[in-house]
């Protein structure tokens, strides 16, 4: 049974597989593909991305297990897959029946990043918190239903979508707070507006906030250049114009944006919350990466920044790679639960954009 967690009341939309996706997905699915595909390999010097050879019909990630990763599983292989069911939940997560237990008390929110889904970013990720007995939920914000390219929306909008969301998991399940995971859009600026805008915490009363840890994997905290093109289009005054086409929360992500300045005026964190941010220096999304990192208000709020390359100088992936990859998963669940914390595996990746 899923759990029926829609963008407005309605009942949550699937796409049945090999239903006709409406051409304007499509067409916003080509556009990704190709930016991601093409532009910013190149601008690495890397090889050309192999996203467009991936066959019609991918394989379906490896069943959950206790170990970190290894199971061939990875984004592009996930987003593929997500295109026939855009609105799903990935695996383990969404369980209506699930209630959180004395070991792991707070549920786990698990939030997507732009041009990503629930299913194509955490089909790695939500299995193993499940297989480690979180209930875990997956949300899907800021496009409409049916539309495989979500978080495109403005920030402060999807934050409420966010907020909605939050409401009913802590509902559903009895619990007082969550954990949130997120990437990119996710694990930065949009989780980060809910909680300073939309009621994930109150001031008043740290206590009662909703949000206990916010754990931020590449995430996308001050603003970013996009390698240099976002710059670029600032300066040929074409930013507005790529955002009416692309989505507000491009627009948004960009470093100087009013939703930045207003996020950033008097600090990046608020009390009764934790914070990690995990970070790779390859990353090609976020840039430059330093700013992602976060740092604390008041000396007494909790910031753990993590960059991948000072644990495992060999990791080469990339900014999209970083839900699928073995070491980010292992810092996530030693940051969620450490008392049962395990020195992350450094093994030699070849880079996952």
């Amino acid at each position: 049974m899923r759990f029926p967690f829609p963008h407005t009341g309605r009942p949550a939309h699937t796409t049945r597989p090999g239903r006709a996706l409406p051409r304007r997905s499509l067409r916003r699915a080509a556009v990704l593909l190709a930016v991601l595909g093409a532009l910013l390999p190149a601008a690495a010097g890397a090889a050309p991305s192999a996203l467009a050879g991936h066959p019609a019909h991918p394989r379906a990630a490896a069943p959950a297990s206790e170990a970190d990763g290894g199971d061939g599983a990875d984004w592009k292989r996930a987003f593929l897959a997500s295109v026939d069911h855009p609105d799903a939940p990935p695996p383990g997560a969404d369980d209506p029946g699930c209630r959180p237990d004395a070991r792991h008390p707070r549920p786990v929110v698990l939030l997507h990043g732009t041009y990503e889904n629930a299913s194509s970013n955490w089909s790695h990720l939500s299995p193993r918190l499940k297989a480690d007995g979180y209930c875990v939920f997956a949300a899907n914000v800021g496009a409409p239903p049916g539309d495989v390219l979500k978080g495109r929306a403005a920030v402060p909008l999807s934050a409420r979508e966010l907020a909605r969301f939050v409401d009913r998991v802590l509902e559903r399940t009895g619990a007082r707070q969550i954990d949130l995971v997120g990437h990119s859009q996710g694990g930065g600026i949009l989780p980060r507006q809910y909680l300073k805008f939309a009621g994930g915490t109150d001031p008043a009363d740290p206590a009662r906030n909703k949000v206990h840890h916010l754990i931020g994997i590449a995430p996308a905290n001050h603003g970013s250049t996009v390698s240099g093109l976002a710059t670029l289009a600032q300066r040929l005054h074409v930013l507005a114009p790529a955002a009416a086409i692309g989505g507000q929360s491009l627009a948004d992500q960009t470093i100087g944006s009013a939703v930045n300045l207003r996020l950033d005026a008097g600090g990046d964190t608020l009390p009764g919350v934790r914070y990690t941010t995990v970070v790779t220096r390859r990353d090609l999304m976020v840039t430059p990466y330093e700013r992602q990192y976060l740092h604390p208000a008041q000396p007494t709020h909790p910031v753990t920044n993590l960059t991948l390359q000072d644990i495992c100088p060999q990791n080469r992936t990339g900014h999209m790679g970083t839900p699928y990859d073995p070491l980010v998963v292992r810092l996530v669940r030693n940051a969620l639960d450490p008392s049962t914390a395990r020195p992350p595996e450094c093994a030699p990746t070849t880079g996952s954009d």
